[in-house]
């Protein structure tokens, strides 16, 4: 390929700006300007009240559900009136109570599978024991 030169007659849409006045390139330009921020944006406090109202009908393990949607609540009205730290206290007492909750609930009910699982196995285990003496019974075996 050839080597062209580009002048600035033959550069496409560059703005002929021969009215101003061309900086060095040793010369900086600072402009002042102003950031208009507004008011400060803070980051939305949870609640958690979905959460509380499924831990209170569904896994009301020990009340907790139930605390948890109270706080809940008391969270929703400290937000609405504006006090945002009296919210987020509220907010994350309502967090742990749901998981504590939902933490408790599950350990129930995989303790609660457990033991029925080890029920089933003894009643299978002792009627497996029976049938065996039946049948050592029958057989003329037994002592």
């Amino acid at each position: 390929m050839e080597n062209f030169q580009y002048t600035r007659d033959n550069v496409p849409l560059q703005i002929q700006t021969n009215n101003y006045e061309r900086l060095r390139e040793d010369q900086v330009v600072c402009s002042p300007a102003v950031v208009n921020m507004g008011p400060p944006i803070y980051p939305q406090v949870r609640d958690h009240i979905v959460w509380s109202v499924f831990n209170t009908i569904y896994m009301n393990f020990c009340c907790l559900g139930f605390a948890a949607l109270v706080f809940s609540i008391k969270s929703r009205d400290r937000k609405v009136v504006g006090d945002l730290e009296g919210a987020r206290h509220y907010g994350s007492t309502a967090r742990c109570l749901n998981v504590t909750a939902l933490v408790l609930t599950i350990l129930t009910f995989l303790i609660m599978i457990i033991l029925l699982a080890v029920g089933v196995l003894q009643i299978y285990s002792s009627a497996m024991q029976e049938a065996q003496n039946q049948h050592n019974l029958f057989q003329g075996n037994g002592n």
